[in-house]
């Protein structure tokens, strides 16, 4: 014999775990903007290849106005992509950033695994090390674009400005950032941006293979300014 009450009770569950599994299905379907990629994201992306210099800058910059926007598709994160690239790598982008910690430069430009090839340094300036390696990302690699990325509020650059005396070999940087701050009279934001501009003009000239590049058309050398508190890079004329 059976008891209607637990018929109904058994019933109202099955109903409920129905729903609540339609539910989830509805909303892990969904496309929730800003929060996961979706697959033809990530599909209907360029390969490097396919890109020129200018739609490679293109890219860059349109990832980070979605970044800037709250609205990053975080495409190339995953474990696939990992699995993509972990035998080889493409980048179409080349990268001299500074190495501060609030600049992650893929996450700047809504980029993922293997995107960008980034060098970082205090203050984003051009040693022969850096130059080679960014070397390394442009001919070997094949990146289209080679951006110097500086950012506001910049330590480095604030630093020189002041010409206080500080431990161990940070002075070392001021050298390279010297005649920005000198162009600029001291204003420590203007200096950001003259330092970006005399980094761009030195890996243009001191590297031959770069120079070579840039003469052929295959590659373009660009940079900015991040902005700390709103996300936005703002490219720098040079």
């Amino acid at each position: 014999m059976f008891d209607k009450n637990h018929v109904h009770s058994m019933e109202c569950g099955v109903s409920r775990r129905g729903l609540l599994t339609a539910m989830g299905g509805g909303l892990m379907g969904a496309a929730i903007p800003g929060l996961f990629p979706t697959v033809a994201t990530a599909q209907e992306r360029p390969k490097p290849a396919d890109l020129s210099p200018k739609d490679a800058l293109d890219l860059l910059y349109t990832g980070n106005k979605r970044f800037a926007a709250g609205k990053p598709e975080a495409p190339h994160r995953d474990i696939d992509r990992l699995k993509e690239v972990a035998s080889a790598q493409k980048p179409f982008a080349a990268f001299l950033g500074c190495a501060d910690s609030r600049v992650p430069i893929e996450i700047v430009f809504d980029q993922g695994f293997g995107d960008l090839f980034v060098t970082r340094i205090a203050g984003n300036v051009s040693t022969p090390e850096i130059t080679g390696s960014l070397e390394f990302g442009t001919v070997l690699l094949g990146a289209k674009v080679l951006f110097v990325l500086g950012h506001t509020d910049c330590g480095a650059v604030t630093a020189a400005v002041k010409a206080d005396e500080v431990p161990g070999q940070i002075s070392s940087l001021f050298y390279h950032i010297r005649p920005a701050v000198r162009a600029a009279k001291g204003d420590v934001a203007a200096a950001v941006k003259e330092n970006v501009r005399n980094q761009i003009d030195v890996l243009r000239e001191a590297s031959p293979v770069i120079a070579r590049l840039v003469k052929q058309g295959k590659l373009v050398v660009g940079g900015g300014v991040y902005d700390l508190a709103t996300g936005k890079v703002e490219p720098v004329d040079a």
